[in-house]
């Protein structure tokens, strides 16, 4: 099969899923909830104002524990649903192989909530408009942001094919989600030091959502956090691969 036709029958998929978000209610008052939640995070708990400074550190120091909830929300109907209503058999014997079934409705789940944080925008209007801020450290944790958010929806399409029951399904990925945020957060690692060698606190540690997500909101993209988050993104996304297989068989 060539390439464009492959990315052909994705962009299909994706097509599809994302007409289904909007042909709902359902996507408006998630954009809405995320708009309300990322505003009182950062006015409210982050002290936005009270900072004195130019960033948008208060803003993006919550992704993490607000992603924990919405995304997993937002993905949990990527298999379930299908498998809920006797679609899934359907969509399966279409002339696309799983993969591309796969892809095509993650990148569609993953399109939608850049949407949702592309919308936040003003806030960085908002920030320019009081001072000079670094650029490249908002771009930069945008991004991290972006990458991070597909992680957790990667896991939650895992945990999706692993049920027809949604509910399931997002308790399972929030668990997951959960685990990845506290084994980098630094009362569990000073935890860890009381007993464990050092070496095993940094593995521990490089296994963290958050040790690779604050670096990038700090400014910085290295190689090795990309890696990561191609990693979080990928081996979720294999696993549901070889669970629909199973499931086919």
């Amino acid at each position: 099969m060539s390439c464009s036709k492959t990315w052909r029958h994705i962009w299909t998929v994706t097509k599809r899923e994302l007409t289904g978000y909007f042909a709902s209610p359902v996507a408006y008052v998630f954009i809405v909830i995320f708009l309300l939640m990322n505003g009182f995070f950062t006015f409210m708990l982050g002290g936005f104002f009270e900072r004195g400074e130019a960033s948008l550190t208060s803003f993006f120091m919550w992704h993490p524990w607000l992603y924990l909830f919405l995304v997993p929300a937002a993905g949990m109907r990527l298999w379930s649903e299908e498998r809920r209503l006797g679609t899934m058999e359907l969509l399966l014997t279409m002339p696309i192989t799983p993969w591309q079934a796969i892809v095509g409705k993650f990148v569609a789940c993953w399109l939608f909530l850049l949407l949702a944080l592309v919308l936040t925008c003003p806030l960085v209007f908002t920030v320019m408009y009081l001072g000079s801020p670094d650029k490249g450290a908002i771009l930069s944790g945008y991004f991290g942001s972006f990458l991070l958010a597909g992680g957790y929806l990667a896991i939650a399409s895992m945990t999706s094919a692993m049920t027809r029951n949604q509910v399931i399904s997002f308790i399972l990925s929030v668990v997951i989600c959960f685990f990845l945020i506290l084994c980098g957060w630094e009362p569990v690692t000073r935890l860890l030091v009381n007993w464990a060698p050092e070496w095993l606190v940094r593995a521990v540690a490089s296994f963290s959502v958050m040790t690779h997500y604050l670096s990038m909101q700090r400014g910085v993209i290295d190689s090795r956090d990309l890696i990561y988050f191609a990693s979080l993104i990928g081996f979720p996304l294999f696993c549901t691969g070889v669970i629909l297989r199973g499931l086919r068989s």
